[in-house]
């Protein structure tokens, strides 16, 4: 039994052609070979914007009383214009890179850590030497330089730490940032903008009384659910307000939690206007009575405070869900509407598609790669019986440059150790692109923590992260394209991730 995501006229259609194909009619028309009309994916010579990234210790105030030692990023344009990293008020979070479609940009990523760390930027599509793998972690008092060039379309992507084993931790702390990509085909749509194009990171935290941070994954549940707090940040700040006008705005939600899954609507139950997911904007916008939001996943809304009388006080809530700790509803954050005069400005009914596959040739179409997602004795996460290692890659992990594939995420009730019971939800991330959402099946349309979620559910788009629920299988497809070299996929619940259920797989050339 199965339910499908997109529309099959549009983006599947089987054909024959001197091998196994996937088109469709659009698909077709958009179709190029992998060849003259390529942007340059790498540059020679000086970047037009170059960064200093540092991560580093830090406190910072964010309940009355004493303060909470954090890590944070710390930024500072060398070269480009100055508006390219932007910081948040009184956050912890790191600076928002703001960058064009088609920059050429080095980053120095300064390690002043104690421990081991890289810096993977989460959602772009860079060669595998600028993606953050663990094996290039730096000791503290280490540089890495990034030389990449900015070749994703408009969109809402971020940046985190990755390092082998420490992922988890180090996020916890404070290390991550929003990436925003502006390109001229947005900018021709006259979306909300400036004071109305607003960042909404939202993040779970456990505290103890004197304000510290409390990290701790050790026990039995930490490692089945991974970690959950007690307390929301919203831009690194508890209790978020803000104050906005009678007119639309976009909101750039992201979840940065470590492992929480929302379940997001307002309180009032006026319905979110969807219009864009991890990989930029949706060819139309879309209406859900709630959205549902995993680890790493970024959805962008459109929501008009002009439909609302003045003076009126709007909260986001997260409503009771069968996610790990979803059991109450409880606030995100709440928005006041200013006396100001009614600005109208019209929700497009369609915005241009993204023509991010260019070949029509595809492999394992019929017979999609399998990734089985588990528990396995000794309490660790894997991937076809498999824990992350570093430079290890299967035979079914090597992938040709060029080629499209269909891959299935499979997790499965009772795989490994018998622990059907306690099958996890699993956000599955792959590294270096963004891929389409094809299918979902589900081994029972009656359970609670599936039917509590899937209504919320945004497939349409392109992603880089995917909710796989106990007992679900779903389908991705995907082209590997511009490099060759070693990236990876994983679980985004950090402490799966942290505990093995990452591997790499391996782009060669044809």
């Amino acid at each position: 039994m199965s339910k499908f995501m997109i529309n099959r006229r549009q983006f599947l259609r089987f054909i024959v052609y001197g091998g196994v194909y996937l088109a469709s009619h659009q698909f077709l028309s958009a179709c190029n070979s992998l060849s003259t009309e390529q942007p340059p994916t790498e540059f020679q010579g000086d970047p037009d914007v170059e960064i200093r990234l540092v991560a580093k210790p830090g406190v910072q105030q964010i309940f009355p009383g004493t303060p909470t030692d954090i890590w944070r990023f710390q930024g500072e344009v060398l070269k480009g214009p100055s508006d390219s990293l932007m910081s948040l008020p009184d956050s912890y979070l790191g600076p928002i890179f703001q960058v064009e479609t088609g920059t050429n940009l080095r980053i120095h990523f300064v390690n002043e850590l104690p421990e081991k760390s890289i810096v993977h930027w989460h959602g772009l599509h860079v060669p595998d030497d600028a993606d953050g793998h663990p094996r290039l972690a730096v000791e503290g008092g280490e540089t890495y330089v990034y030389n990449f060039r900015v070749m994703d379309r408009a969109g809402t992507y971020w940046y985190h730490p990755h390092p082998h084993g420490r992922t988890g931790p180090q996020v916890y702390r404070g290390l991550a940032g929003l990436f925003l990509i502006h390109d001229d085909q947005e900018a021709a749509l006259s979306l909300p903008a400036n004071d109305k194009d607003l960042p909404i990171v939202i993040q779970d935290r456990l505290f103890n009384g004197d304000n510290q941070l409390v990290y701790s994954p050790s026990g039995m549940m930490s490692q089945m659910v991974g970690m959950l707090g007690d307390k929301i940040l919203v831009n690194g700040l508890p209790e978020y307000k803000i104050e906005v006008d009678r007119s639309a705005y976009r909101l750039r939600l992201m979840n940065g939690s470590n492992a929480r899954i929302y379940k997001l609507a307002w309180d009032d139950g006026k319905s979110l206007k969807v219009i864009g997911t991890e990989g930029g904007l949706l060819e139309r916008p879309l209406e859900r009575n709630y959205v549902t939001l995993a680890p790493a996943q970024r959805i962008d809304l459109w929501e008009d405070f002009g439909e609302r009388e003045p003076g009126t006080v709007i909260r986001m809530v997260n409503l009771p869900s069968g996610a790990p700790g979803g059991g109450q509803e409880f606030p995100i954050f709440s928005a006041t509407i200013r006396n100001t005069e009614r600005e109208v400005l019209s929700l497009p009914e369609a915005f241009p598609p993204h023509k991010e596959l260019d070949a029509a040739q595809a492999v394992n179409v019929n017979e999609p790669r399998d990734f089985i997602l588990h528990m396995g004795m000794g309490m660790q996460w894997m991937i076809n019986g498999r824990v992350f290692d570093m430079t290890d890659v299967a035979r079914d992990e090597k992938v040709r440059l060029g080629d499209i594939e269909v891959w299935e995420f499979i997790n499965q009730r009772g795989a490994g150790m018998g622990m059907g019971g306690m099958a996890q939800p699993h956000p599955m991330h792959v590294h270096g692109l963004q891929f389409k959402i094809l299918e979902r099946q589900v081994d029972s349309r009656n359970d609670e923590p599936y039917q509590s979620l899937k209504n919320g559910f945004v497939d349409e788009g392109w992603h880089d992260t995917v909710l796989v629920m106990p007992g679900e299988r779903v389908r991705i497809l995907m082209q590997f394209k511009n490099f060759t070299g070693l990236y990876l996929y994983h679980c985004h619940n950090l402490e799966h991730e942290d505990m093995g259920m990452m591997r790499n797989y391996q782009v060669i050339a044809r």
